[in-house]
């Protein structure tokens, strides 16, 4: 029991000290200002929520693969922008299959500056308001991923760009 209590003990105390920033993949973020980065050491991309019914999404900002047009997509203004463009993606969606049953509660939130909560609606929610996340970042990601799934996103260091795929083609994105 005291060695319950004491674990116990320790990891309310490792939650309350923990920081607000996440590196996968390596041992940590580059700087203050990162909320969430990726190694760019290999050559992998983040892949998006696939969506069925994006009706009930109304966060601005919020960044999908929309299955039913085989598109990413975000909310910006609430309207739905495509980042795709090319109509002709694809993606198999049996990795999603039946026994694959959504939580609707399920959320992971990253958050800084003394918050514990968010009520901001999403699967992966970055709370920070001074902080941003770095996508993977891959030289030329059409020639480098050699499979890439459907509804991946990239920096791509080379053209120094964003790069979406939307299960056939790779799209490019430069402000």
């Amino acid at each position: 029991m005291r060695a319950v209590i004491i674990t116990t003990s320790l990891l309310i105390l490792a939650g309350t000290t923990a920081k607000s920033q996440v590196a996968i993949g390596k041992q940590a973020v580059t700087n203050t200002s990162v909320s969430l980065e990726f190694a760019d050491t290999e050559n992998r991309g983040m892949i998006l929520p696939y969506v069925i019914d994006k009706s009930g999404i109304t966060e601005n900002g919020t960044m999908i693969y929309d299955t039913t047009d085989h598109k990413v997509k975000y909310l910006k203004d609430n309207a739905w922008f495509d980042f795709s463009i090319d109509a002709t993606g694809t993606a198999d969606l049996s990795i999603q299959g039946a026994d694959k049953i959504e939580q609707p509660g399920a959320k992971v939130a990253i958050l800084s500056g003394g918050n514990t909560t968010t009520t901001t609606p999403g699967i992966l929610v970055l709370g920070d308001t001074n902080k941003a996340m770095i996508l993977p970042k891959v030289a030329s990601p059409h020639l480098n991923i050699i499979n890439p799934s459907a509804g991946m996103m990239v920096y791509d260091t080379t053209k120094r760009q964003l790069a979406v795929y939307n299960g056939t083609v790779w799209t490019f994105w430069k402000p």
